[in-house]
C-alpha cells in the first residue's frame, strides 16, 4: 500500500474544505468495502483520503416532502432492516440482500455502491426503476440530478472532484410503486452480477403506466430499456406483451464476452430478468 494523508472531518463544511484544498489528488472513504481493497494495489498514492463515515448529514432514512430520503452513508444492512424501506420501496431490500456477505453489507454504503459506479452494482437498477434522484453537495451549494444522469461511464460519475454525494431520494409519486429485482450470478452469494434487472410500473385501468425496466452489468453503466418500456406503456396488460418487451430489452443492451459469461448467455439472462421482474411487478400490483 502506498503512503497517503488521512483526514476525518466531522462536518460537511470541513469535508468540503478538504476536498477543495486537495481536489487534484483526493479520494473519499466511507464504508471502504471497495476502496480499502483498491488501496492495497494502486500504483500511485491517492494523496489524501477524506473519511466521511462520521458525517451525520449522510445518515438516516426518512420521509420528506420530496419523497423517501436515504442518506448516502446508510449501509445495506440498515436498508434491509428499515420499516420505511419495507413499506415504500421493498425491492431495495431484495437488492441489498445480494450485496456481498453480511460483513460487507454491515460496512458498505448505498452512496459508496453508486459512486463506485461499476456496471454490475446491485443497488442501481432498482433505484433507476423508481426514478431516484441524488443530491450532490459542493462548494457552491447543493444540486439535484436524476440518477440516470449521475452514471457517466465505468467508474465515472457526474461528481466533480470537490463534490460529495449527500443523499438519494425516491420521489414522493413513486413511493409504493410495485417493483421487482433479480440478480444472476455464478453463485448465490458474494458474486458480481452477470446480469441484474429491475422493473416497476403502475396498473391503471388494466393498462401499463409509467413503465421502467432497468438493467445492470449489460452496458458501461446501469441503463434503462427505453424501447421495451415504450412497448408496454399505455397498453392493456398481458403476458404476451411482457414477453415481447423482455425480448426487446436485449436489443438495447450491450453485454460483453468475458471470463464469467458470454455475450449470448448474458442476452438470455437479460430476457429472463426483464420477464421475471415484470411478472413480479404484475403479481404485486394484483395483490
Amino acid at each position: 500500500m502506498k503512503p497517503f494523508d488521512f483526514v476525518q472531518p466531522t462536518t460537511t463544511d470541513a469535508v468540503l474544505a478538504a476536498l477543495v484544498e486537495h481536489s487534484s489528488n483526493v479520494r473519499i472513504l466511507c464504508g471502504g468495502t471497495d476502496y480499502v481493497v483498491e488501496l492495497k494495489y494502486v500504483a500511485q498514492s491517492p494523496g489524501v483520503v477524506v473519511d466521511v463515515s462520521r458525517l451525520e448529514d449522510l445518515k438516516g432514512i426518512e420521509l420528506t416532502d420530496a419523497g423517501l430520503r436515504i442518506g448516502a452513508g446508510v449501509t445495506h444492512s440498515e436498508i434491509m432492516a428499515d420499516p420505511l424501506i419495507a413499506e415504500h420501496a421493498p425491492a431495495m431490500i431484495d437488492a441489498a440482500h445480494t450485496v456481498g456477505a453480511v460483513q460487507t453489507r454491515n460496512l458498505g454504503t448505498l452512496g459508496g455502491n453508486l459512486v463506485t459506479c461499476v456496471p454490475s452494482m446491485d443497488s442501481g437498477p432498482t433505484l433507476l426503476a423508481l426514478d431516484a434522484q441524488v443530491t450532490i453537495l459542493g462548494p457552491k451549494g447543493t444540486r439535484q440530478i436524476d440518477l440516470s444522469k449521475f452514471f457517466v461511464g465505468v467508474r465515472k460519475t457526474a461528481l466533480e472532484p470537490d463534490e460529495l454525494l449527500l443523499e438519494v431520494i425516491i420521489p414522493k409519486d413513486n413511493l409504493g410503486k410495485p417493483a421487482g429485482f433479480i440478480k444472476f450470478g455464478l453463485r448465490k452469494g458474494q458474486a458480481l452480477a452477470l446480469v441484474n434487472a429491475a422493473s416497476a410500473f403502475w396498473v391503471d385501468d388494466g393498462k401499463f403506466k409509467d413503465v421502467r425496466i432497468a438493467l445492470g452489468a449489460v452496458a458501461p453503466v446501469v441503463m434503462r430499456a427505453i424501447k421495451a418500456e415504450a412497448h408496454l406503456e399505455g397498453q392493456a396488460i398481458s403476458l404476451e406483451l411482457i414477453d415481447e418487451a423482455a425480448k426487446l430489452s436485449i436489443d438495447e443492451a450491450k453485454p460483453i464476452d468475458d471470463f464469467r459469461a458470454s455475450k449470448e448467455y448474458r442476452n438470455s439472462l437479460i430476457e429472463v430478468g426483464a420477464r421475471r421482474t415484470l411478472q413480479a411487478v404484475l403479481d404485486l400490483a394484483n395483490g
